[in-house]
C-alpha cells in the first residue's frame, strides 16, 4: 500500500469524526432543557405550605402561574391519577415552559403543535413518555411562527387528556392563548 494511499484512507474516519464532533458541540451549544423543577405563584391571601421549594413567587400577580416539568410528571398516565402538585392546575390558566414540535409538516407558523421539554425530543429520539408531552391547539385557531431551537412559554388553559398523534401518546391538552420566548 502506498503511503498516498494510506494517507487518504486516514483522512476519511478523521474527517467523519470531526464532522460528529462538531455536531455535537452545536447540538450541545444551545439550552438543552427547560427547567425540571415547578412553580406556582403566590396569591395574597393564600395558604403557603411552609415548604420553600413548594411555592415560588412569580414577578406578576397578573402572569399566571407556573408549571414546569417536574409537575406534569405527578400525573400516572398508566391510571390516570393526577398527583397533589398537579391538581390545582388542572383547568386553569397556566404557562408552561418547552419547546415546539409542529405536527404540521414544514410551516413556519402553526395553530397546533407539540410541547416538550427538551430540543428535539420526538423528531429524533424516541418520544418522551406521555406526561411530559403537551398537545397544544391555539384558540381560534390562530398562526404562531415555529421555534424549533428556542424554548417558549405557552400560556393556556390546561387538561388532562389523552390524545394520540404520529408521535405517540400525549396526556395534556392545552387551549394556548399566548406564546413567548422563554426568559
Amino acid at each position: 500500500m502506498s503511503t498516498a494511499n494510506l494517507g487518504s484512507r486516514l483522512k476519511r474516519p478523521l474527517t467523519t469524526l470531526l464532522i460528529l464532533f462538531g455536531a455535537l458541540v452545536i447540538l450541545g451549544s444551545g439550552p438543552k432543557s427547560v427547567d425540571m423543577g415547578y412553580a406556582a405563584s403566590v396569591e395574597e391571601g393564600s395558604a403557603n405550605s411552609g415548604a420553600a421549594e413548594d411555592v415560588i413567587p412569580l414577578g406578576s400577580f397578573d402572569d399566571p402561574p407556573e408549571v414546569l416539568w417536574r409537575t406534569l410528571a405527578g400525573l400516572d398516565y398508566s391510571t390516570g391519577e393526577i398527583g397533589e402538585e398537579l391538581a390545582p392546575f388542572v383547568g386553569k390558566t397556566v404557562k408552561i415552559p418547552g419547546f415546539m414540535v409542529p405536527l404540521e409538516d414544514w410551516a413556519e407558523q402553526v395553530s397546533e403543535f407539540l410541547l416538550v421539554p427538551y430540543v428535539g425530543a420526538c423528531v429524533h429520539t424516541p418520544p418522551p413518555p406521555p406526561n411530559q408531552l403537551v398537545y397544544i391547539l391555539m384558540e381560534d385557531a390562530k398562526k404562531v411562527a415555529v421555534s424549533f431551537w428556542s424554548p417558549v412559554w405557552i400560556h393556556g388553559t390546561l387538561e388532562v387528556e389523552e390524545t394520540t398523534n404520529v408521535y405517540g401518546p400525549v396526556s395534556f391538552r392545552m387551549a394556548g392563548t399566548t406564546v413567548e420566548p422563554y426568559e
